[in-house]
């Protein structure tokens, strides 16, 4: 968050009834608070340096073993940036599991970027050799989803 933006949230609390406000935006979030009777007695607050809390960490991204890397293993990626769904409805099965055998076309996920469902088709013949994303994850364009051990 910019300073000027801080600067104006302090600024909105002081010249309202808000007693307390939260906001939080990327990966950091500010806190300002008045007293209960709406004074700040003796109590001055820096603004050139706010406590923010430090910017919770992504998790980490699960690394396929190194022996999955070679010719006879293909990887799978996200075409766009979204959601990642195994399963075309919450209650549905998923689509592929590890050890499933899948053909060159078959849908093997869906990632809906915009509102929109798109299906993701394999693009090679074999076996699931190992699924890199959770259900609902936020993927990126180009990140890996699955290897696929070619047949």
């Amino acid at each position: 968050m910019k300073i000027e933006f801080i600067k104006k949230l302090i600024e909105t609390v002081e010249n309202s009834n808000i007693e307390e406000l939260e906001v939080r935006r990327f990966g950091t979030s500010v806190r300002i608070s008045k007293n209960l009777r709406g004074v700040l007695k003796g109590t001055q607050l820096n603004v050139e340096e706010p406590i923010l809390k430090e910017p919770e960490k992504p998790p980490e991204k699960k690394e396929p073993e190194p022996e999955k890397r070679g010719d006879k293993f293909h990887t799978i990626r996200s075409p766009m940036v979204g959601t990642f769904y195994r399963a075309p409805a919450p209650d549905a099965p998923p689509y592929v599991e590890e050890g499933d055998y899948i053909k060159k076309g078959d849908v093997v996920c869906i990632i809906e970027a915009m509102k929109i469902m798109n299906e993701i088709e394999s693009d090679v013949s074999g076996e699931i050799a190992e699924v890199l994303v959770s259900n609902e994850d936020p993927v990126e364009y180009n990140q890996e989803l699955f290897i696929v051990r070619k047949s």
